[in-house]
């Protein structure tokens, strides 16, 4: 955890939730949380998917039947 997010506690922490619902008002809150949730959810899923697809031999990588790699024969 970051040295400055660790000093984030008690008073301060209070502080910045009363400033974020003067910005946002009381109706925006839900609607703000529940959009980052589903980015969240979003760039977690694509972060799996990206490691779950290992790219295998392109065309451009396998040698022709001359041996050059990605140019036709």
């Amino acid at each position: 955890m970051h040295v400055v997010l660790a000093e984030i506690l008690g008073p301060d922490l209070l502080i910045i939730l009363v400033i974020v619902l003067l910005l946002f008002g009381g109706s925006q809150l839900p609607k703000l949380a529940r959009s980052l949730g589903t980015a969240s959810h979003e760039f977690r899923k694509g972060v799996e998917e990206g490691h779950g697809d290992k790219p295998a031999d392109t065309p451009a990588d396998t040698p022709t039947e001359e041996g050059k790699p990605g140019q036709p024969g």
